[in-house]
């Protein structure tokens, strides 16, 4: 068995540069060896910067490299389905940016496409490796709050870079694609269920991309979650988990602190805090990675499987469906 896994990066976008690519390089059981931009010039500055070994002026020269075992891609999402299929097809293990793909028929291709090749593929929703999502799933299963009967989660913030990639309807851009999808995975993993029938309202730019999207998903068990999302509202990332005999609320929802406590306050009558449950302060993107690379090494399943990008996906069409037409939309 190798030692560690031997990741390339497919593009300098910031998020990878700033924030994944530091988490690959501080994650047990991997190295990042190489990246790659169109812009030769541009990989080997970052290579210089994050102390790379490698750079490409080209994803398929990366992709061609014998020394990667597997690839991070943080592409506009309208590429993330190509390059999955080619990283795939390259026998290349691969960690794609969140959403998945642009729709569920993309996902389901991009899943079927590396377990065709044998390679592990998985979504960096890396909130979900954090103890902090699962101390709040456990006190749910454990009652504290009573029957579970409502969700509010919201992803908001302000983009204020005028020609931002998110604002662009043909590189996969919108508020739902961007920050709403982290709200719709809570929401599935909260409930451990998918949704029955959703209902949807937003408002778009004027590129045609949705700005400010609500959402109410309904679940089995007559539990309802209620969804936001923003790319012009000030910094929100919370869920609240309300119950019959209280609600749990976490503020820092889905990029916890890594240098302090996670924390989930349960509240009783009127939003009072009774309680404050403490997770530790680690670094979720670390975790991912690490969740990752193990199961490279071990020849194991991820935590969260791809086909759960699926069923996120699936979410996601049918609450633009029914943004854009009104009414409900059965799943």
């Amino acid at each position: 068995m190798a030692e560690f896994v031997r990741w390339g990066v497919l593009s300098t976008a910031r998020h990878g540069t700033n924030t994944v690519i530091p988490a690959l390089q501080a994650a047990s059981g991997g190295r990042v060896t190489a990246v790659a931009s169109r812009d030769v010039e541009r990989a080997q500055e970052w290579a210089a910067r994050l102390g790379i070994p490698r750079s490409y002026g080209s994803y398929e020269v990366l992709l061609d490299d014998p020394d990667i075992d597997a690839v991070y891609i943080p592409l506009p999402n309208s590429l993330h389905r190509e390059w999955t299929i080619r990283a795939a097809e390259a026998g290349k293990h691969v960690l794609c940016e969140k959403p998945l793909a642009l729709n569920a028929a993309q996902a389901a291709e991009m899943v079927a496409a590396c377990r065709q090749a044998g390679v592990t593929l998985a979504e960096t929703f890396q909130w979900r490796h954090h103890p902090q999502s699962h101390r709040a799933r456990a006190l749910l299963c454990e009652g504290v709050i009573g029957t579970l009967r409502l969700i509010e989660a919201g992803f908001t913030f302000p983009l204020t870079r005028p020609g931002d990639i998110r604002l662009r309807p043909e590189l996969g851009g919108g508020a739902l694609y961007d920050v709403g999808c982290y709200a719709i995975s809570l929401a599935r993993y909260m409930t451990g269920a998918e949704p029955l029938s959703v209902t949807a309202q937003a408002t778009w730019t004027e590129s045609g991309v949705d700005d400010l999207l609500v959402a109410t998903l309904a679940f089995p068990g007559d539990v309802l979650a209620h969804i936001n999302c923003s790319m012009s509202l000030v910094q929100r990332q919370y869920f609240e988990l309300v119950g019959t005999d209280g609600a749990l609320v976490v503020n820092r929802a889905y990029k916890p602190l890594d240098d302090a406590p996670g924390e989930i306050v349960r509240c009783e009558e009127n939003r009072a805090p009774v309680e404050t449950y403490t997770t530790p302060a680690l670094n979720s993107f670390v975790l991912m990675a690490e969740d990752f690379n193990h199961a490279v090494l071990d020849g194991s399943e991820v935590p969260f499987p791809a086909e759960d990008a699926v069923l996120n996906m699936r979410v996601i069409d049918a609450v633009y469906e029914a943004a854009r037409r009104g009414g409900t939309v059965a799943l």
